[in-house]
């Protein structure tokens, strides 16, 4: 699986370590950043970044690393076509793919571990939609509501 990746200053070490698990277990990763540390860089840059590879295709899934994970959450849900989550451990990792199709998992650098972050990409990158009707039907509701924002 192609994997666009992204943090900014406050996650950037454990951004490191995670795309080096992802190559480990066989996927491309497309790292968007950022490729120093820059202190006065900001989340939404690569929320953006991270959010328009997974909406124009050219990768399956997005990972985003900040210092929470919220803020990247926030940033990249705001974009059409991104169904963005936060997640601090394995079950929401997987969950958040089988029932509501998220396509970015978001993760915070000062909350959890490189080992915990690790195991929660690797459920991430593995999980699958159900397509049960009533995860399409919730799914299609969300739709909606995006539609209203414009």
């Amino acid at each position: 699986m192609k994997v666009a990746l992204g943090a900014d200053h406050g996650g950037f070490e454990l951004k490191r370590y995670i795309a080096q698990v992802l190559r480990d277990a066989g996927h491309e990763v497309l790292d968007l950043g950022a490729h120093s540390v820059e202190s006065g860089d900001d989340y939404p840059d690569y929320a953006r970044a991270v959010g328009r590879a997974v909406v124009e295709g050219k990768a399956e899934r997005g990972i985003l690393v900040c210092g929470s994970g919220a803020g990247a959450a926030i940033a990249a849900s705001k974009m059409r076509g991104i169904r963005a989550a936060l997640s601090h451990d394995t079950y929401t990792a997987h969950q958040m793919v089988e029932h509501d199709n998220a396509n970015v998992c978001c993760l915070g650098a000062r909350v959890i571990g490189p080992e915990l972050a690790a195991e929660i990409v690797k459920v991430f990158v593995e999980a699958r939609f159900t397509g049960e009707e009533r995860h399409v039907r919730r799914l299609a509701k969300v739709a909606a509501m995006e539609e209203e924002r414009r």
